[in-house]
């Protein structure tokens, strides 16, 4: 299981904070924290609309990008705080001038946003770095996601492909969690998903249906300010949602052969039962139904899943109630 705890732009363009997040989500256990890299003249322009109106200090969707970024020294300052402490530094890039940017400052695998899967540019760009990348596929029909598909195989590039939703925070009825099973079966790569709930039951329903990978929105409270915060999980319930797909992640790998149960021998033994009698009968009494009991542990006396056997048998001798009830009994 590869788990990442996006901070997106949960930092609001402050390196202090964005250090902040790294050092507090490396202690709960993720494998990767993943920033998102905006170059706004690169990708965006004035005329760029927002997609929630939540800030009143940027006068454009350009100027919030604008305000996002952080210089290649700045960038190269989180990456080695990843590094220190020990969680994998992943990136979203949203043009090719940030691919070079991520190139400079050294990444093993690239994020794909679910805006940028038919971007066919900016895929060739990182194509050619050879690194292996994770697809998100909020926004993507099928037929869409098969013409990126198709590009990145012939291009031999590695990747894997997220279910996402692509609506901030997601309701339950839109977490598509069928998709997971529907994408590995017909792309039959690494599948995973990417979740944007702010609840932890979420991803944990999508680790036990097999995804791989699992994304989710990091931040200290959801009542922050930011586009994301409110779809956001906090640092107490990633630490809480790592350990249960972990555990989860183990018992799939870890299947279980109903077909035997020899290691509970001893434990049937004292879980399992034998017959007794609940009255005390008279030799030549016909046993019924009514005077049978079962009592631990089993091996006492005739199994209990044997009273068939017994029923209007007589006894061979006297028997005082509560005694088991044996086969020279009858």
């Amino acid at each position: 299981m590869f788990i990442i705890a996006e901070i997106g732009q949960a930092h609001e363009g402050s390196l202090g904070m964005a250090l902040a997040y790294i050092k507090a989500l490396a202690n709960t256990g993720i494998n990767a924290i993943k920033f998102q890299v905006h170059i706004a003249e690169a990708e965006s322009s004035v005329h760029e609309p927002f997609r929630i109106k939540f800030s009143k200090q940027d006068k454009t969707r350009f100027d919030y990008w604008k305000r996002m970024e952080f210089n290649l020294e700045e960038w190269k300052i989180i990456k080695n705080t990843c590094d220190e402490n020990e969680v994998e530094f992943l990136a979203s890039p949203f043009s090719n001038a940030a691919v070079d940017l991520l190139e400079e400052i050294g990444v093993k695998r690239y994020k794909i946003g679910s805006g940028e899967v038919n971007n066919f540019l900016l895929l060739e760009k990182i194509a050619a770095t050879g690194r292996t990348l994770i697809l998100s596929s909020g926004m993507s029909s099928f037929t869409e996601l098969d013409d990126t598909v198709n590009f990145l195989m012939e291009k031999g590039v590695d990747f894997s492909i997220l279910q996402c939703v692509t609506s901030y925070p997601t309701k339950p009825e839109n977490y598509g969690l069928n998709v997971i099973k529907e994408l590995r079966e017909r792309y039959m790569v690494p599948i995973g998903y990417s979740d944007h709930s702010a609840r932890p039951e979420t991803c944990i329903a999508a680790a036990a249906l097999g995804a791989e990978i699992l994304e989710f929105h990091a931040v200290f409270s959801r009542k922050s300010f930011g586009p994301d915060a409110t779809s956001s999980l906090e640092i107490d319930e990633v630490k809480n949602l790592v350990e249960a797909v972990k555990n989860i992640d183990k018992a799939l790998k870890n299947p279980i052969d109903k077909t035997d149960n020899s290691q509970f021998t001893d434990l049937k033994k004292i879980f399992e039962k034998s017959l007794a009698v609940n009255k005390s009968l008279k030799k030549g009494d016909k046993i019924k139904f009514e005077d049978l009991e079962a009592k631990k542990p089993k091996n006492y006396g005739i199994n209990a899943a044997e009273f068939r056997n017994v029923i209007g048998k007589a006894l061979t001798k006297d028997i005082k109630k509560w005694s088991f009830l044996k086969h020279d009994h009858i």
